[in-house]
């Protein structure tokens, strides 16, 4: 059965991607959920509209996540956390506290959801983290977690 997903959907796809999935799962699952409609002839026509804006709109975003990359490469992102006498943190270090960072450094405003930290960061020092600007373009940026 072929539906058009309205909302992504990890493991299937992007909204505006046409999928066959089984009808048990569309009907109990995508369609309740709201994140697919039916798939017809002229919903069809839609998605091909929105999929030539979105790819108009990709080449400017690539250009505009290319400049980000390199301001967040160069910046030092220091986090303040609370943490122990032997450095261990009290939690861990989230990709919302690491976003607040960004920000607070003089940096982008970040989505926290675009930020992943491939370890969890639970000292004192300093650590990774990856920020997704765009599917083909990722900058690493340097953490300095700092006890406060």
């Amino acid at each position: 059965m072929k539906v058009i997903l309205t909302h992504e959907v990890s493991g299937l796809g992007t909204a505006g991607d046409v999928v066959d999935v089984k009808p048990g799962y569309a009907r109990n699952f995508l369609y309740r959920r709201g994140l697919a409609a039916e798939w017809t002839k002229g919903a069809q026509k839609q998605v091909d509209a929105l999929a030539a804006g979105r790819a108009a709109r990709a080449v400017k975003s690539l250009e505009e996540a290319q400049s980000l990359k390199g301001n967040l490469e160069a910046q030092q992102v220091t986090v303040s956390a609370h943490a122990g006498q032997s450095g261990r943190l009290f939690g861990a270090v989230t990709s919302r506290e690491v976003a607040e960072a960004i920000a607070a450094g003089g940096g982008p405003d970040i989505d926290r959801r675009t930020i992943e930290i491939p370890t969890p960061i639970k000292n004192v020092g300093s650590a990774e983290a990856l920020v997704h600007l765009h599917p083909e373009i990722q900058a690493k940026i340097t953490l300095e977690v700092v006890a406060g």
